[in-house]
């Protein structure tokens, strides 16, 4: 197995130089860029003592593997930095806010819901090892830096993370259409975990019954769901807006 992996994008990569920059072995940069962006990595990349190559596009598109790279790939370090729920609930200073994912198998969603979850300040990401996509050069790209700001928890078994998350006197609310309830009636000024399901299916059986509470978004236009990046948004911004006492 390889000890590196490729990202791309010029946000994933830059991110990666500002937060962790002695995880990238290399920057491979389009010969043909020679825009304001490609200067402002260019001096980034030069100030962490990271080593830049210039190669052709074709090249580019052979490392992403047809995805749109923007002009710039990255090698970097394999493995993830690990990080369990503790070591982040040990340092808080303030109650705990989680985005817990259900088997969200789009890489696309998963990197949406990263930067949703920067953006709520979100403390951590938690998803299952298995019936997930996985933190992949999609996902960190979609992410926009994300991936390297909030932390990115595996967990082998959801159910009993969920119930760990309990014991630590944090709320679980899953969010489910057929709720009774909505999410504006949920006290969201405490320690809060939301948990939202894979696109299409929702949440899991098990993953349902283990939750306190399920709460819905109410939907007033003909669509009956949104986007789980999407809806994770709504969800954690309803609670900062509760916290800010809005």
């Amino acid at each position: 197995m390889s000890d590196t992996r490729l990202i791309h994008g010029f946000h994933a990569i830059v991110a990666k130089l500002r937060h962790s920059a002695d995880d990238i072995k290399e920057i491979y940069l389009a010969a043909a860029r020679q825009d304001g962006r490609v200067r402002d990595l260019l001096r980034a990349a030069e100030s962490a003592g990271v080593r830049v190559v210039t190669v052709d596009a074709a090249r580019l598109d052979g490392m992403a593997a047809g995805q749109s790279h923007q002009g710039v790939v990255a090698r970097v370090a394999a493995a993830q930095r690990h990080v369990t729920l503790d070591d982040v609930l040990d340092t808080l200073e303030e109650p705990a806010l989680l985005l817990v994912l259900d088997g969200v198998t789009d890489p696309h969603n998963l990197g949406a819901c990263l930067r949703v979850a920067d953006a709520a300040g979100a403390h951590a990401v938690v998803v299952p090892k298995d019936r997930a996509c996985g933190l992949n050069a999609t996902a960190i790209k979609v992410a926009s830096g994300a991936a390297d700001t909030v932390p990115y928890i595996t967990v082998t078994n959801l159910a009993r993370s969920l119930r760990e998350i309990q014991e630590r006197n944090i709320w679980v609310v899953g969010a489910a259409e057929e709720a009774s309830s909505d999410l504006y009636g949920v006290d969201q000024k405490g320690a809060l975990a939301w948990v939202l399901g894979a696109e299409g299916a929702g949440l899991r059986r098990l993953t349902r019954e283990t939750c306190d509470t399920l709460a819905r978004i109410p939907m007033h236009g003909s669509v009956a769901s949104l986007n789980v990046s999407v809806a994770a948004g709504v969800c954690l911004f309803e609670a900062r807006r509760q916290r800010s006492g809005g």
